[in-house]
């Protein structure tokens, strides 16, 4: 199983799931945010800290992807043109995970947040754990 982990109440977070949902051809993603049980239990694993809350988690049967590389990968999934993502592995993780650690502390200032988590649609709550 595919799950990615997000932060429920960041619009940018969900503007990117919502993405993802739309380009996920081959359904192969489920989405649980960090707050949810099943992403609370799964940071308790994981034995993240420090700022999880800015962190996307990809688990893909059961390895772990963090930060930019969760991105990368998510990307190249899809396939297609998106697959192009790839070419970011040429840059060092320590570079990649630098501006994607500028982004994820600043996105509540420069694209708001929610009160509360996303909540599904009908025909979509399948997609989520919770």
């Amino acid at each position: 199983m595919k799950v990615i982990l997000f932060d429920g109440v960041c619009n940018l977070c969900n503007g990117s799931v919502n993405w993802i949902i739309r380009h996920d051809k081959q359904n192969q993603f489920k989405f649980s945010s960090l707050q949810s049980e099943y992403g609370q239990n799964k940071v308790k694993e994981l034995l993240l800290q420090e700022n999880y809350m800015n962190t996307v988690i990809l688990e893909d049967n059961g390895k772990i992807y963090l930060r930019s590389e969760a991105v990368i990968q998510v990307l190249k999934q899809l396939g297609g043109i998106y697959s192009i993502s790839q070419l970011f592995y040429l840059v060092p993780t320590f570079i990649r995970d630098f501006f994607y650690k500028i982004v994820a502390s600043n996105r509540y200032k420069w694209f708001g947040k929610k009160e509360s988590c996303l909540i599904p649609t009908t025909e979509l709550k399948s997609k989520f754990l919770e």
